[in-house]
């Protein structure tokens, strides 16, 4: 079973009512009226979209896609009651996480871009989860990193659902062979799978394929949903949505 979020999506729109107050606990942050709004308003499409799919809203964990945004920029989502981020590249949020987490040490860190093994032992040294799981030289970096800090991540296997050239992800018909191989050879408990479905297709097709595909390995995670689609995502069963553009606004 997945851990739940580290509170439900009711409990979330209550912190962010009260986010204005938490101001004075964690420093000069100014709560960006904005931003609040923002983020109150896709946490309510979040369980909006779960109880219409009839599920429970705190079975779907809502990630703060928070990339290319300064420390300073992400602390109001704070203040506002948010706690699960997702980061793009291990090398930015080693300039604003550290500062972030000491202020908010409940706060969970998810990498959702891919990972060079270069980097395995700052990945796993910051974040919590890692969705981007997608060849056998990052897996067993991750299995040698998480054995050498003594730490446990939830990790994700990307599927390139759409078989593009150009983007990271194991290929479909390669997904049951090397999820066997990391659980097998490399002893790592995958908690699911992750697709970003092609731009210019419907995303509906992919997210259905991949929870076919997480039934068939035995996978309950299902990371799938960006700003555009995550309520799409919800209906086919994400446990976490990737919404960065609609809480933050552009970059």
């Amino acid at each position: 079973m997945f851990a739940l979020a580290f509170c439900s999506l009711e409990k979330l729109l209550e912190r962010l009512k009260v986010g204005a107050n938490e101001q004075t606990k964690h420093g000069s942050a100014k709560l960006d009226t904005g931003l609040g709004e923002r983020l109150s308003a896709v946490t309510t499409q979040v369980s909006e979209a779960a109880k219409a799919a009839k599920r429970q809203p705190a079975a779907v964990e809502l990630i703060a896609v928070s990339k290319t945004f300064t420390a300073e920029e992400v602390r109001p989502a704070l203040v506002a009651g948010q706690r699960v981020f997702g980061e793009n590249r291990v090398q930015e949020a080693q300039t604003k996480w550290p500062q972030l987490r000491a202020a908010f040490p409940d706060l969970k860190l998810h990498l959702i871009g891919p990972l060079q093994s270069n980097k395995a032992a700052d990945a796993v040294a910051l974040f919590d989860a890692i969705h981007t799981i997608d060849r056998p030289k990052i897996a067993k970096a991750i299995a040698d990193e998480m054995t050498k800090q003594n730490k446990r991540l939830e990790l994700f296997v990307q599927v390139n659902t759409g078989e593009e050239p150009q983007k990271a992800g194991v290929m479909p018909a390669d997904a049951k062979a090397f999820v066997a191989h990391c659980r097998d050879a490399l002893k790592l408990d995958i908690a699911g799978l992750m697709c970003i479905p092609p731009v210019e297709e419907e995303p509906a097709v992919h997210f259905a394929f991949l929870a076919k595909l997480a039934r068939e390995l035995g996978v309950n995670g299902l990371s799938m949903g960006m700003s555009g689609d995550f309520e799409t995502a919800i209906a086919f069963g994400a446990t976490h949505v990737r919404v960065g553009s609609a809480i933050f606004g552009n970059r």
